[in-house]
């Protein structure tokens, strides 16, 4: 609940900042919307079973661009938190998401900009792997804030056919991938360097007893790469009431298997009912050779409240 609480606040306080502006500086262009969603499921004497479950989740996203002249300058921030609750089990993550991205551009030539791209993504809260198959493994914490964390910065080009599409290109872009959990850092947890341990006895075969195991050194807690990054970024009301968005990333690190190319695809549709109720769906598709060797998916469709502020 913290976390969806500073969802709102956070809206709250970037709202009237935007409200604040000056009209007359018509450079800028300022949009934002939270929404808060909602499900729920009970049970009572039903034939046929079934589990209680409720699920909740807070949505906060921000945009200001400015462009005046030959220059422009862009800045998305996406925030989300979520928590789902079934039958006895505790109330579990399902949803929990920092992205921002900012773009600063000058015109190169019609619909081409020379350009320098930062991003930032993480999350709020630890993220656990359950065992339900096995309750006495109890939980194992796989995630954390700012472990993973990602940092990059880049420069290329950017193509903008339409207000609406844009297609960037970097060739030279630095990313770090942070890991500020020394319990994951030690496990080598996405990709980073992992612990180094020694034994302090051995049984009379020469074998390390495992109970003698020492660390002498910690895991690193980040990871420098340098390579290739592409995004295509859309965003339009495609139809009345319905808006997409989608973004897709590629990046290929230069010094380490370059073959391996991180796949970021983030697509949401929001449907608007009405000036409060909303629906939406979210798709997103994860490949991380470093975190899994195989495609993470993520989906969600779900009906709220929504709020909307355009400058």
């Amino acid at each position: 609940m913290k976390k969806l609480i500073i969802l709102f606040v956070g809206f709250i306080l970037i709202t009237g900042v935007s409200k604040a502006q000056d009209d007359a500086d018509t450079a800028w262009k300022i949009k934002s919307d939270v929404s808060l969603m909602f499900s729920q499921t009970a049970f009572s004497n039903w034939a046929a079973g079934g589990e209680n479950n409720i699920t909740l989740n807070g949505f906060f996203n921000f945009y200001a661009g400015y462009i005046k002249g030959k220059s422009k300058w862009e800045n998305i921030l996406v925030l989300a938190y979520g928590q789902s609750k079934t039958g006895k089990d505790d109330f579990r993550k399902n949803e929990d998401k920092i992205d921002f991205m900012s773009t600063y551009g000058y015109k190169a030539a019609e619909k081409w900009y020379y350009s320098a791209n930062f991003n930032f993504k993480s999350q709020f809260a630890p993220g656990y792997n359950y065992h339900d198959d096995d309750p006495n493994l109890g939980k194992e914490k796989i995630s954390n804030f700012l472990a993973p964390a990602y940092t990059s910065l880049g420069l290329g080009m950017e193509y903008r056919p339409f207000d609406f599409l844009s297609f960037y290109l970097s060739p030279a872009t630095a990313r770090w991938i942070i890991v500020n959990d020394q319990e994951l850092a030690d496990k080598g947890a996405y990709g980073v360097d992992p612990a180094e341990y020694e034994y302090s006895e051995y049984d009379s075969v020469g074998v390390p007893i495992p109970e003698s195991k020492y660390k002498v050194k910690d895991g690193a807690t980040s990871r420098f790469e340098f390579g290739a990054y592409f995004r295509m970024l859309f965003v339009k009301d495609i139809m009345k009431n319905v808006s997409l968005s989608t973004k897709l990333e590629l990046f290929s690190n230069y010094f380490e298997n370059p073959q391996n190319i991180d796949v970021n695809w983030d697509t949401m549709i929001n449907m608007k009912i009405n000036e409060w109720l909303s629906a939406s769906f979210g798709l997103q598709m994860l490949y991380d050779n470093n975190t899994v060797s195989e495609t993470q998916i993520k989906e969600y469709l779900s009906v709220g409240l929504m709020y909307k502020f355009t400058n």
